[in-house]
């Protein structure tokens, strides 16, 4: 572990230690991630464009995020780096016609978070490739230009969102006849409060005007300095969940790096790795959450104590031995910290975290992971109220598998996390076994959540054929699980993630790429 008080040091005095290792394309494996693609991405401009979502049995579509054609604009930057011509052109010309002013009937209820990471993320993104290495692909200067334009109306309009006594935003935004009306929130997440400066950061980059910088900024803050840590921080850089959004104080003394919580972990570093020069601080954050999980929230299953998996908290004395899918993201940013503060150790926990999570997909029947797990510590006495046995119908699969699923929580929802720690591992080490552990993912994902015109989530893991499906394909599919499979079996380009400390590029929660504002680390 690296000590926030020596980082600075660490970073001038020791660079280069990490070198570039060698890598290896599969030129089949590509193709057949672009085949999946492809697929998906034709039953959605049949069945379900320039609406939000299709849904691939049914052969219908569902604007659950609002009508601005989510899947298209989150396929963005998966379209460019695989450089499919005419679905790149598809998706620039769509994005010429949105009108943030408005959503469709029955979807006026705008998530501030999600329109960031989706939208947003997905139009920045098309704009650094599209105005950097990969400019050919649309020669019409006005029509990348509009890509910028469409961004900053966004977030002219999800601002208002901002004007809250303490500046930690509202993440609902209600569109109606008369304009916008924010929502009647009075608490707001980690996650959606500290899953923004990224993104906003970067527009004010993009366009030299710092508001949009500055109001996530401001809300940063709060999760950065928090103001009462006796509730909020019940370990040291570890904070609770939700703060009030008229005092900026926290409500709770529960998280982990669980949904809700995960990516506001997730951008310590990647604001530092975006900017050395202006986010020194969040980096000593990230530090200081990653040595308290390694101290506090590392636990080991009694049945399987070789693998490591992170607690969830209540408050400094009590954990909670439960994950998810959306943490096994954890692996990936520990690995990724590693990388930029030459930290063998993070690199080492992190690589603990990828094993741990890619049993939780060899386990099941379909050889994909749950969207729940529970196990039980081997340190806690195992008569502890807070570390109780699985279930006797899991008996026997938790004394193999090292963890249980309970009950009604063996969904797949095609979530990328795990896929995504398995490819920070591959571009930390060079080891070909995590391609080989996306390919066999990927494989199983394709072979039981394939269905009518494209892909759905499934409702089992842990049962034939995935226990029937929802009839639903997440934007997400696009931009994160087909972009990480792709990309792990991919050539060397200049926005894969660097482990010589040449980072030009670093990932928004979606997976989309952003050109990094500072020197390259």
């Amino acid at each position: 572990m690296v000590s926030s008080r020596f980082a600075g040091a660490i970073l001038t005095c020791a660079l280069p230690v990490f070198a570039q290792p060698s890598y290896v394309s599969h030129p089949d494996r590509q193709a057949a991630v672009k085949e999946a693609f492809q697929r998906s991405w034709d039953g959605y401009y049949q069945y379900a464009f320039p609406n939000d979502t299709l849904r691939p049995i049914s052969q219908t579509s569902q604007n659950d995020r609002n009508g601005w054609g989510a899947s298209a604009v989150d396929a963005i930057s998966t379209a460019l780096v695989m450089e499919n011509q005419a679905v790149i052109t598809q998706i620039v010309d769509h994005i010429q016609t949105i009108d943030f002013s408005a959503t469709v009937p029955g979807s006026e209820s705008v998530s501030v978070f999600e329109t960031t990471i989706r939208y947003l993320g997905g139009l920045l993104s098309a704009y650094d490739f599209l105005t950097g290495p990969l400019s050919d692909y649309v020669t019409d200067q006005t029509s990348v230009d509009k890509i910028l334009q469409q961004a900053i109306s966004l977030a002219d309009i999800l601002s208002v969102t901002f004007v809250t006594p303490s500046g930690v935003p509202i993440n609902t935004l209600v569109y109606g006849a008369d304009g916008y009306a924010v929502g009647d929130d009075t608490t707001n997440g980690i996650a959606t409060i500290g899953t923004l400066v990224l993104e906003w950061t970067h527009l004010s980059d993009i366009t030299g005007n710092d508001k949009y910088a500055n109001l996530t900024q401001v809300a940063e803050d709060y999760l950065l300095n928090v103001r009462n840590p006796d509730v909020g921080e019940p370990f040291p850089g570890l904070i609770g969940t939700d703060v009030n959004i008229t005092t900026g104080l926290f409500t709770d003394s529960s998280g982990g790096w669980n949904g809700g919580t995960d990516s506001f972990y997730e951008y310590l570093i990647k604001m530092f790795v975006y900017d050395q020069d202006r986010f020194g601080e969040y980096r000593d954050r990230w530090i200081a959450a990653a040595d308290s999980s390694i101290k506090y929230l590392a636990s080991h299953p009694t049945s399987r104590p070789e693998l490591t998996f992170l607690a969830a908290y209540n408050g400094p004395n009590d954990l909670s031995f439960v994950s998810t899918h959306l943490a096994c993201f954890d692996g990936g940013s520990f690995i990724l910290g590693g990388l930029t503060l030459n930290s063998q150790d993070y690199i080492d926990f992190g690589i603990g975290l990828v094993e741990a999570c890619h049993e939780t997909y060899t386990a099941t029947v379909t050889g994909i992971g749950p969207e729940v797990f529970y196990w039980q510590d081997n340190k806690l006495p195992a008569n502890a109220s807070n570390n109780g046995p699985p279930p006797s119908g899991s008996s026997d699969f938790y004394a193999t598998a090292g963890f249980w699923i309970p009950s009604g929580a063996g969904d797949y929802v095609l979530r990328p996390e795990v896929i995504e720690s398995f490819y920070y591992a591959y571009r930390a080490t060079g080891d070909t076994k995590y391609q080989d552990w996306a390919w066999e993912a990927f494989l199983n994902i394709n072979a039981t959540c394939s269905a009518g015109v494209g892909f759905s989530s499934i409702n089992d893991v842990n049962a034939p054929g995935g226990g029937g499906f929802t009839d639903f394909q997440e934007s997400f599919w696009f931009a994160e699980v087909l972009k990480y499979s792709y990309l792990i079996q991919a050539d060397d380009e200049e926005w894969q993630v660097n482990a010589g400390h040449n980072n030009k590029w670093v990932f928004n929660t979606e997976a989309h790429p952003f050109l990094v504002k500072g020197t390259p680390i």
